[in-house]
């Protein structure tokens, strides 16, 4: 299976990063994670839509032939971050690559609140009819991981057992969407 994911900071010690970084090894059995280049993408114009730059032609093309995508966002005032919102944006158009294709959101946060609002604004935008995307039903389907700095160790890999273990029941659902 073959999974590509979305990250939403462009921090290299990005704990966003780092959990897809985790899932990646932590199911390289069950598929292939490839994080997609997002940070090249120019900002979305309808001037550049009937030919995109390459970038974004690479990106559309990566989303296409993946069986599953994974977004990993932080919550940035309260939302998703612009970089993140410019690659959705992209896309959105042209083929609507997104539209039925499994999507798993995530997201990693330092404070209590997690990334629960940046995840209602993602959900929303997968909703939305230029994207379709399917995700799992909200109510325990959520991967919010609060207080990162605890859960992460100093090789940046995800080590808490009780966030490893509720992933793990989470990924299985998404796993059985993408194949369905």
């Amino acid at each position: 299976m073959n999974v590509v994911a979305l990250v939403g900071s462009l921090r290299e010690e990005s704990f966003n990063l780092q959990l897809v970084q985790t899932m990646a090894e932590r199911y390289q059995s069950l598929f292939e994670l490839t994080v997609a280049d997002i940070a090249s993408l120019p900002y979305f114009t309808e001037s550049l839509e009937a030919n995109p730059p390459e970038s974004v032609v690479r990106l559309q093309q990566q989303i296409k032939s993946a069986d599953a995508v994974v977004i990993a966002t932080p919550e940035y005032n309260w939302s998703i971050p612009g970089v993140l919102k410019n690659a959705l944006d992209w896309l959105s158009r042209g083929e609507r690559v997104m539209n039925g294709k499994p999507v798993l959101p995530v997201g990693v946060s330092p404070f209590m609140m997690g990334t629960i609002r940046a995840q209602k604004h993602l959900r929303d935008i997968l909703d939305s009819p230029g994207i379709a995307a399917k995700t799992l039903v909200p109510g325990g389907n959520e991967i919010l991981i609060t207080f990162a700095r605890d859960k992460f160790d100093s090789t940046n890999r995800l080590v808490d057992e009780a966030t490893l273990t509720f992933i793990d029941q989470v990924m299985t659902r998404f796993l059985a969407l993408a194949k369905s």
